[in-house]
């Protein structure tokens, strides 16, 4: 449980930009849960990712 909800939840709102914070509210499970499950997904290379200034940004690579 966890990346895969993760997974489908970013590839079903693909065109927007999420902070963990914000997939653990639509999805409530964990930020620990969806903390790893971002890195795992990031580290795969579908994700795309942004820093801007204070939080991390991830959406799904179209």
């Amino acid at each position: 449980m966890g990346q895969q909800e993760v997974y489908d939840f970013l590839n079903k709102n693909r065109s927007n930009w999420y902070t963990s914070k914000e997939i653990t509210k639509a999805l409530n499970i964990s930020i620990g849960s969806v903390t790893m499950s971002l890195k795992k997904l990031r580290q795969s290379g579908i994700l795309h990712y942004r820093y801007t200034g204070k939080i991390y940004e991830y959406r799904f690579k179209t």
